[in-house]
């Protein structure tokens, strides 16, 4: 199911804050480097909303499950004050490599904890304490509902977590393998979740804005 007609997509691009040199570099070394994988980076336009909503909840401490080649830190970072900090999460030395180059690029590198490992364990380990007042999630989905749970006793009120791909290529109105269905029974969670309110956006592949409630 295509959520957004390509037209449609090629506008919301042309009128968005534009991508700099490092993001437009980064993007295209990652289709070069990664072809098979380059789906998994987030477009422009959901980078720049990911910096906006940053910078709209005031955040400084950030966390985010799921780096890929650090499109979304970089834009994450952005949105983050001088004294902010980011706590990226990823499995993959080899995506995260490219990552970490593009950071130091982008400048923002003092800003970003890069952890490798589980990232339920790694968030698990976080304070109990509601500390987090951002969290973006772009991971692998089976974890989606595991990844939720960890995050919102952890997420300060008034915080926002942001998940992405949540409607799966609109898998989710029918769901068959277990990643659709992961995604599928945390977005009914949510809505039944009276700990947070949401908003589910028809924005690329999906994203929803889950906000603690306080």
């Amino acid at each position: 199911m295509d959520i957004i007609d390509p037209a449609v997509s090629d506008y919301l691009l042309e009128h968005c804050t534009p991508a700099d040199d490092v993001l437009r570099d980064l993007a295209a070394e990652t289709r070069d480097a990664f072809p098979d994988a380059a789906g998994m980076q987030i477009s422009h336009d959901e980078g720049e909303l990911l910096t906006m909503l940053v910078r709209l909840t005031g955040a400084r401490l950030a966390v985010e499950i799921g780096v890929f080649t650090g499109y979304s830190s970089i834009c994450i970072a952005r949105g983050l004050p001088k004294d902010g900090r980011l706590l990226a999460f990823d499995v993959s030395e080899e995506f995260t490599d490219v990552a970490r180059r593009y950071w130091e690029r982008a400048g923002v590198d003092g800003l970003i904890e890069l952890s490798l490992g589980p990232a339920v364990d790694s968030v698990e380990a976080l304070s109990g304490d509601p500390v987090i007042d951002f969290a973006f999630v772009d991971a692998d989905k089976i974890s989606y509902p595991a990844y939720y749970e960890a995050l919102v006793p952890r997420t300060r009120p008034g915080g926002l977590i942001v998940l992405d791909n949540t409607l799966r290529d609109g898998r989710v109105l029918d769901p068959s393998d277990d990643y659709d269905i992961a995604v599928s029974s945390l977005n009914d969670r949510i809505v039944g979740d009276d700990r947070v309110e949401s908003v589910m956006l028809p924005v690329r592949d999906g994203v929803t804005l889950v906000r603690k409630k306080g």
